[in-house]
């Protein structure tokens, strides 16, 4: 039989959380239930591996001075050692496959620890235990991994949400986390998840993207990265507009690379996301209730208490309740640069989208009053769209204007070209183009003197 086979039918394994140290639990009957053969030598093998590997470095497990790479290579050691001292006969593939599955089990998140290593993949979707669906290059495929049980599920779930210290059981059955590289998790778990815990995971670069890598990926054009760069180091207010796995994030890491170093710059999130790289950063991240209902911070909260720490610019991850009332206000009142996303389709259902959101900050107020307010506090609505051939694009960079009557008046400077067809692997062959508008901006952006070349906004026929 080989190993793949024999590992397929072991029972549950241990899976440790550091700060709560626990022995492991050994395989018993009834995790063999469902196996269509029983148990032998190997599941017994990687119980007592397990038992020994918590006896010999249970301490050192939950040490909080010692580095996650430190702890890692130190358990790998020991790990291959108690195999040795085994004395079973494995191959050497069989021998090293064995303590790194191990170690997935007790130091990392079982089989979805080798789809969190791959950089090729960009998010994880579990459908309970048995279905493991992974993206690669913006499409879905059934990965060969799954979870022994629903158990080993939850515990992985239980591993990663209380090291944010975040909490997921029967009363809070879903819940947003991240891990420690900053990837978004999202978990539900039963009696919401039907079919067994859920568990979905959008991994970031460890290498945050540049805006090079867009341009090369097609997402922008040097034309547009240019006038983005421009706009922000003039502190025009931004919105990023898209739906959701368009990308928004990203786009907004990259615009806030352009923000020059020497400005303070506040981040506001539900979970830390955003990569930037300034030296002037401080992140800010909001806190659901206690198990009391008590103890909330909301991203409102924290928007308002950022106003009294001096910031240059206010980075919000989101807005997606009433606390785009308070950012409008904010960039309103002399907090210009300020930058955010929204959950849209287009330029004019940001516009609505926004709308709606301050109506949900339970103020009275009339929807004229609610469009002043968004035409002159934003300026640029940058659009991202994700495509039939799974690639993200931006196709539309659209200035408000300002208002004309009861209607926000909107200019697209750059839109997405779909007249160029598609190629014979169904790949979108256009890219965004100017529309040969120069926006209202380019006065403010002189009197700063900052140069945008005349030709971002030259016809693509005219354009040297």
């Amino acid at each position: 039989m080989k190993l793949s086979d024999r590992l397929a039918a072991l029972g549950e394994t241990p899976v440790l959380d550091r700060r709560e140290p626990r022995p492991p639990v050994l395989p018993t009957a009834a995790a063999h239930v469902h196996d269509e053969e029983p148990a032998d030598g190997l599941s017994s093998l990687k119980a007592r591996v397990g038992t020994a590997l918590f006896d010999r470095m249970g301490a050192r497990l939950n040490d909080p001075n010692l580095v996650e790479d430190d702890l890692l290579s130190s358990a790998r050691e020991v790990l291959a050692e108690i195999v040795d001292a085994e004395s079973v006969p494995l191959t050497d593939d069989e021998r090293q496959r064995l303590v790194r599955e191990i170690s997935d089990d007790v130091l990392g998140y079982g089989p979805l620890q080798p789809l969190l290593d791959d950089p090729s993949l960009t998010e994880v979707m579990v459908n309970g235990p048995d279905q493991i669906f992974v993206e690669r290059g913006g499409r879905l495929t059934l990965s060969g991994s799954r979870f022994r049980s629903e158990e080993q599920l939850r515990r992985v779930i239980e591993k990663i949400v209380s090291r944010v210290g975040r909490r997921i059981d029967e009363s809070s059955p879903l819940v947003d986390a991240r891990l420690e590289d900053g990837s978004r998790v999202n978990a539900v778990i039963p009696p919401l998840a039907v079919n067994g815990s859920s568990l979905t995971i959008r991994k970031f670069a460890a290498d945050p993207l540049t805006v090079s890598d867009l341009i090369t990926f097609g997402s922008l054009s040097p034309q547009m990265a240019e006038l983005l760069n421009a706009c922000v180091k003039a502190h025009l207010n931004i919105i990023v507009s898209g739906g959701t796995g368009t990308g928004k994030t990203t786009l907004l890491n990259v615009l806030s690379s352009f923000i020059p170093d020497g400005e303070r710059i506040i981040t506001i999130e539900d979970a830390v996301e955003l990569q930037l790289q300034q030296d002037h950063v401080v992140r800010l991240e909001s806190r659901p209730a206690n198990i009391e209902g008590r103890g909330e911070v909301t991203i409102r909260d924290l928007l308002r208490n950022s106003l009294r720490m001096r910031p240059d610019r206010i980075v919000v991850g989101e807005c997606r309740g009433g606390e785009a009332l308070d950012m409008l206000q904010a960039m309103n009142t002399g907090h210009d640069g300020s930058l955010s996303t929204v959950h849209a389709n287009s330029p004019r259902d940001a516009i609505a989208r926004l709308e709606t959101l301050v109506l949900m900050a339970g103020m009275d107020l009339p929807l004229r009053a609610i469009r002043e307010q968004i035409a002159s506090a934003v300026h640029l609505i940058v659009q991202l769209t994700r495509m039939r051939d799974g690639s993200r694009r931006v196709t539309h960079i659209t200035e408000v204007q300002g208002m004309e009557g009861e209607i926000v008046t909107l200019q697209d400077a750059f839109v997405f070209d779909y007249s160029a067809g598609i190629d014979a692997s169904g790949r979108f062959l256009g890219k965004p183009v100017s529309t040969g508008v120069r926006p209202r901006f380019l006065d403010r952006l002189i009197d700063l003197g900052i140069e945008v070349s005349p030709d971002v906004f030259a016809l693509p026929t005219d354009r040297r």
